[in-house]
C-alpha cells in the first residue's frame, strides 16, 4: 500500500496527519510520502482535496461527495462530532482495513517509543539535542565535530577540558548521555557510537564534502549527516535483502538517489533498549519498494514503515539538522 499525505507548505496539521497515519499502521508494512503541494494546479493534478489529504493509493477515502480539489485548509470531524486537522486514527484504520482499536490485528511497537515509529531516531519525542545543562551538551557537541573532523570517536584527552568548564569529568558527563541514549560507550567508557556517527563499521558510509569518511548508526542517520553539518555528502549503503549497493549523493542543495527507486525502512526491534540495539539494524537503504516489502515479509517481529525519499530525508534533518547549534 502507497500512503500519500498531501499538504500546503507549513501546513500545522501536517505532523498530526503523519503521526495518525503511522499510529494507524502500527507497524504494518506501507510506503509513506509526504509531499508538498503548492498551487491550485498541483492540487487539481494529485487530487489534494484540501490539506490535508491523505490518499490511499491515490484515491481520497475521506473525501466528502462532490469535491472540488483545492489548497486550502481541511478540517475532518470524528464519529463523535469532534473536529480535527487530520482523520482520527479509528478512522483511518478502518479505511487502511484494520478495523477499530480493539479489534486491530495490528502489531505493537514497544521499543524505541511507544507510539509512533517514525520516531525511532527521536528519543520518544525528545529529540537528540542533548540538554544546555552540567556540561551535556558541550561535550555531546564536542563528540560529533570530532567525529565529523576525523572520522573516530574522540579519547579523553579531547573531553576533558569541555567537561572541566561544568566542574565534572568527561567520564561522567559520559556516562550521563549514554543513559539518555545521546550515545553509546563500550566496555571501557570509550565512545562506540554517538548518533548519527559510529566508531565501529556498519553498512552506511558517508564521504563528507571535506574529504572525511564517517560510518553511520542507520539509514536515517547516514541522511542527518549533511543535514547536521550543512555540507555535501555521498551515502554509500546496501541492500540488505540483495545486496546491490544504494548510493545518495547530496551537492549543491539537491539530492540523487541511485538507483531512483531506492526507499528506506524504519523499523524497531521489540523490547526496548538503546535505539543502537532495538532501532538502529532495521533501518536501511533498499534498492526499491519491491526489495523493501521482501524484507519486511521475512522478518514479520519488525514492525515500521517504508519511507518514500523526501520524507526520510526530512526526518533526518529534522532529527539531527539542530545538533551543533549552539
Amino acid at each position: 500500500m502507497r500512503i500519500t499525505v498531501l499538504t500546503v507548505p507549513g501546513c500545522p496539521n501536517a505532523p498530526l496527519a503523519m503521526e495518525r497515519v503511522a499510529a494507524a499502521l502500527a507497524g504494518r508494512a506501507a510506503r509513506v510520502e509526504l509531499v508538498e503541494v503548492h498551487d491550485q494546479a498541483q492540487a487539481v493534478e494529485r487530487g489534494m482535496n484540501g490539506s490535508p489529504t491523505i490518499l490511499l493509493d491515490g484515491v481520497d477515502p475521506f473525501a466528502p461527495e462532490g469535491a472540488v480539489p483545492s489548497v486550502s485548509c481541511r478540517l475532518f470531524r470524528d464519529a463523535d462530532g469532534t473536529v480535527s486537522g487530520a482523520p482520527s486514527v479509528a478512522a483511518l484504520r478502518e479505511v487502511l482495513g484494520g478495523g477499530s482499536e480493539s479489534g486491530s490485528d495490528a502489531v505493537p511497537v514497544d521499543c524505541c517509543t511507544a507510539d509512533d515509529p517514525l520516531d525511532v531516531v527521536g528519543r520518544a519525542g525528545r529529540g537528540r539535542r542533548a540538554p544546555a545543562v552540567r556540561g551535556l551538551r558541550a561535550v555531546h557537541q564536542a563528540v560529533l565535530r570530532h567525529f565529523a573532523a576525523t572520522g573516530a570517536a574522540p579519547g579523553p584527552e579531547v573531553l576533558e577540558p569541555v567537561a572541566a568548564q561544568a566542574g565534572r569529568t568527561a567520564g561522567e558527563v559520559l556516562a550521563e548521555l549514554a543513559a539518555e541514549d545521546f550515545l553509546t560507550l563500550d566496555e571501557a567508557g570509550r565512545v562506540r557510537a554517538a548518533y548519527p556517527f559510529s566508531a565501529v563499521p556498519t553498512r552506511h558510509r558517508v564521504r563528507i564534502a571535506d574529504g572525511v569518511e564517517v560510518w553511520s548508526m542507520c539509514a536515517i542517520d547516514a541522511l542527518g549527516i549533511p543535514a547536521m553539518l550543512d555540507a555535501d555528502a555521498v551515502i554509500s549503503s546496501t541492500d540488505p535483502m540483495t545486496g546491490e549497493p544504494v548510493t545518495v549523493t547530496i551537492r549543491d542543495g539537491k539530492t540523487v538517489w541511485e538507483p531512483q527507486e531506492a526507499v528506506v525502512f524504519v523499523g524497531q526491534r521489540p523490547g526496548g533498549g538503546p535505539a543502537a540495539t532495538a532501532c538502529c539494524d532495521a533501518l536501511n537503504f533498499f534498492t526499491s519498494d519491491a526489495t523493501a516489502r521482501s524484507w519486511t515479509a521475512g522478518h514479520p517481529g519488525i514492525p515500521g514503515l517504508i519511507l518514500g525519499q523526501a520524507q526520510a530525508g526530512q526526518i533526518a534533518a529534522q532529527t539531527f539538522g539542530p545538533l551543533l547549534a549552539p
